[in-house]
């Protein structure tokens, strides 16, 4: 029996995709079939996903050349080496450039299995089957894809757009709650990038968010991806507005690396992320005391940390620096002139900066 599912579209020319939002989508293959060329399918998973819902995705493809790759799971794991498992699986099965590849997980699986679909044999197809909050709402939308170095974050990749997403909500009935608080932070940077009316909604809705209730997870999902891919469309490489999705993301990632991927959840550094952007606006003058906490509300609602890890300030700064978007030596930050009004901007005072970073980074203990 076919499902009823919404369906948005990321505008990207011919390179246009839908972004498919409904329950127990993982088996209607025939979502799935039209991206499809030659047959051979690549599953990448991991090893968490994959005895949930690897058989099922597979059952939906019955009929073409289905192989399967399953990772190790986690942060830590995003590496080269790691991704050199998707092509030696795709060159023992002897896969040719019409082959799709197939992400099933979370934004790690993502993110890697779309680089290994940008590199091999210079670029196959790529369809992306998010089963995690963060990476239904974030990552898997946009086509940034890529792996972590020991120095940085996401040092490493490429922008290559999926050919679809499919997103089923009930995978999210699986995920722990700390991984679904994770994902609840992307969902909040939604509403402080430029959609004040959801920030409003999630601060009314966030306990029904965390008690999975279907109806409100599938708005939230449908108005995040809305929002990126309106985004996206409009600045597909981040020259300019995509920039604004980072809010919190370089505090974010320092706290990761810092910390040694897989000890802070993406989501959690993010989390904590758009607080310390949100109180260093207020320490600029433009941002409202007022706002701050209803920040801090919302994302420890959301059951998130509101304050980074005690990395020490010189380390943090150390570890800001290296960041994507550091152009001519030159830090930029996404801050916030208010709720729904974020910037990106170099302008900013590195005194007020370095304050925040001595009282909230402290000393390592």
């Amino acid at each position: 029996m076919a499902r009823t599912f919404a369906t948005l579209r990321v505008e990207l020319g011919d390179r246009s995709y839908p972004i498919h939002i409904g329950q127990q989508l993982i088996d209607e293959g025939e979502l799935i079939r039209p991206f499809i060329g030659a047959g051979q399918v690549m599953i990448v998973s991991n090893d968490v996903v994959a005895p949930l819902y690897l058989e099922r995705l597979e059952r939906s493809l019955e009929g073409l050349q289905v192989k399967s790759v399953v990772l190790p799971d986690g942060e830590q794991y995003k590496n080269l080496e790691t991704l050199n498992l998707i092509f030696d699986a795709l060159l023992e099965n002897r896969f040719d450039r019409g082959c799709t590849l197939v992400a099933l997980g979370g934004g790690v699986v993502g993110d890697m299995t779309g680089f290994a679909a940008a590199c091999y044999q210079r670029g196959v197809d790529f369809i992306q089957v998010p089963t995690t909050l963060l990476s239904q709402v974030d990552s898997s939308v946009g086509g940034k894809t890529g792996v972590n170095h020991p120095l940085g974050k996401n040092m490493i990749g490429a922008f290559y757009q999926p050919r679809a997403v499919i997103i089923d909500i009930d995978t999210l009935n699986t995920l722990p709650d700390r991984e679904l608080s994770a994902g609840l932070a992307e969902v909040i940077k939604y509403g402080l990038i430029d959609d004040p009316e959801f920030f409003a909604w999630l601060e009314a809705n966030m306990e029904a968010l965390r008690k999975r209730q279907p109806e409100t997870l599938a708005h939230a999902i449908e108005r995040s991806c809305a929002d990126k891919a309106a985004i996206v469309a409009e600045d597909e490489r981040e020259a300019g507005r995509r920039a604004l999705l980072n809010l919190g993301h370089t505090f974010g990632h320092a706290i990761e690396t810092g910390m040694g991927y897989g000890e802070w959840l993406h989501g959690e550094a993010v989390g904590a992320g758009m607080c310390m952007a949100a109180r260093l606006s207020h320490r600029l003058g433009w941002m409202s005391a007022e706002e701050v906490a209803r920040v801090e509300r919302l994302v420890s609602a959301a059951g998130l940390p509101t304050a980074p890890p005690p990395l020490g300030a010189d380390r943090f700064e150390a570890l800001m620096a290296v960041d994507k978007k550091v152009q001519g030596g030159q830090l930029r930050l996404v801050l916030l002139k208010g709720i729904g009004q974020a910037v990106v901007t170099s302008d900013f005072s590195r005194e007020a900066l370095r304050e925040l970073l001595e009282e909230e980074a402290g000393r390592p203990s």
